[in-house]
């Protein structure tokens, strides 16, 4: 695993995954009990801190990654101009199989928001259990399937002008049930990293979390927000409330 730090390359931290945190790997439920065994043996687990780059632009893939807890989010290059933001990545997400399918350099950069532990798995298992587990295809298709619509979403929230709209549809974005399993109804994200996220201020982002909250879309809790109704926070605020 690859990380832009001062500490040591995430690859030379790593370790086996404990059994609780095997047991919240979504795919591994789905293989043969020889495919688990196989990919348990390949995968690592390790640490990085907020500002660790795992994915890099221009660098080639050598794990498919998932996140165990923290927080990272997608962006691309800020050396080309304004940075954007894609998505956050929160705890239960496995992401980049679309580039290690096409074994091509990262067209984006992933970084720690907070410290998060994140696993990997390398790439050549990754390609092994596509070539011999239809099981583990069948996660991938989906996962292929559910990122599309995902980043269409985050075009038209790229487009939005309505600050409250943008935080709104970001947050439904990290709630994501097939992407996300692991958030559930209680998202762990500070207001900071959630105007990372979306590209506002943490001072607008609060606002913009107080008129979810009067709505009745979300409840603001210690360390977190909890969605009360995930189909409204998709839609309800593309129009005016009083529209």
């Amino acid at each position: 695993m690859r990380v832009q730090s001062t500490h040591l390359p995430l690859w030379q931290r790593a370790r086996p995954l404990s059994e609780a945190e095997l047991a919240g790997v979504p795919w591994l439920r789905a293989l043969s009990v020889a495919e688990r065994e196989h990919a348990c043996s390949a995968l690592r687990a390790a640490t990085a801190q907020a500002g660790d780059l795992l994915c890099r632009i221009g660098r080639a893939p050598t794990y498919w990654f998932g996140v165990i807890d923290g927080l990272l989010k997608m962006s691309n290059d800020s050396s080309a101009g304004a940075p954007v933001t894609f998505t956050g990545i929160p705890p239960g997400a496995w992401f980049g199989e679309g580039t290690l399918l096409k074994r091509e350099s990262y067209r984006y950069n992933i970084q720690a928001l907070r410290k998060s532990t994140v696993a990997g798995l390398p790439i050549e298992t990754f390609h092994e259990l596509l070539n011999t587990s239809l099981p583990f295809n069948r996660f991938v298709l989906n996962q292929l399937n559910e990122r599309v619509g995902q980043f269409i979403a985050a075009r038209e929230i790229d487009r939005l002008t309505d600050t409250d709209s943008r935080v709104a549809r970001g947050l439904a974005a990290m709630f994501h049930p097939v992407l996300y399993p692991g958030v559930g109804q209680l998202l762990r994200i500070t207001q900071q990293e959630l105007g990372y996220v979306v590209g506002l201020s943490r001072q607008r982002v609060n606002e913009a979390l107080n008129v979810l909250q009067q709505r009745g879309l979300i409840s603001i809790e210690y360390g977190g927000v909890r969605v009360l109704d995930l189909e409204g926070l998709r839609t309800a605020l593309l129009v005016p409330p009083d529209s």
